[in-house]
Formats: structure tokens, sequence, C-alpha cells
């Protein structure tokens, strides 16, 4: 059986703000997966606000992640985005906001019972 996408896009009624969901276990491919999406936000939108939220988080498979990946994701989200909030409050959300949100960029961290300020923040 399936493992369900530890990935999942959050809707917004903004073109330019992408929103995501990380649940659960995080595999290399989900990650893949999270660079794929934002690759294809940043074809339609030059700059991207970002909110990450981390729930329910059983670990990341950090070892098995491309390194071209990560290289390649810090440079492009260096080029598109200008805010991040990063919702949750464990290592893999710090692990996953030093990846999409690069240096440079507006990023806040809120506490999973403050998510309605991340989304009031990016507004």
């Amino acid at each position: 059986m399936n493992n369900p996408p530890s990935i999942r896009r959050i809707d917004s009624a903004r073109s330019d703000l992408f929103a995501v969901e990380v649940a659960g276990h995080v595999s290399a491919a989900d990650i893949e997966n999270l660079y794929g999406l934002l690759e294809g936000v940043y074809v339609t939108q030059q700059r991207v606000d970002l909110l990450i939220r981390v729930v329910g988080n059983e670990g990341v498979d950090w070892g098995e992640v491309s390194p071209d990946t990560v290289r390649q994701a810090q440079e492009h989200a260096r080029e598109h985005i200008g805010r991040c909030a990063a919702i949750g409050e464990n290592d893999a959300t710090r692990h996953i906001a030093e990846i999409f949100c690069p240096f440079g960029a507006e990023l806040r961290h809120f506490a999973l019972d403050a998510e309605d300020e991340a989304w009031e923040w990016l507004a």
C-alpha cells in the first residue's frame, strides 16, 4: 500500500502566495515534489510569498535528498521568494525553511496555534 503524500498544497486566493502543509514522515521524494511544485509557481510568478505548515512530523529523510536539489531549490528561492511564514515548532520546520526560505527573504516562525497570525502577516 502506498503512503499518502506528505506534502499537500493549501488553497489560497492569491496567485502570488504558495501555501503547503508538510505532515507525517517526509521522504526525499516529498522534498523533490515540493521543489517541483514551487518551480511551477515560479513560471507564472516572479515574486512569491510562501507559507509552510509542518504538523505531526515523523521525521525527514534528509540524507537521501539530493544535494543538487537543495542547491537548486535555494538558488531559485533567492530569485522568487519574498516573505516566508514557517508554522511549526520542530527541527523539520527549521530545516525546510532553511532550504525554501532563502537568506534575504523576510522569514517569520509561528507556533501551530498562531497560524492565523501567519496568514495575516502574509496578507
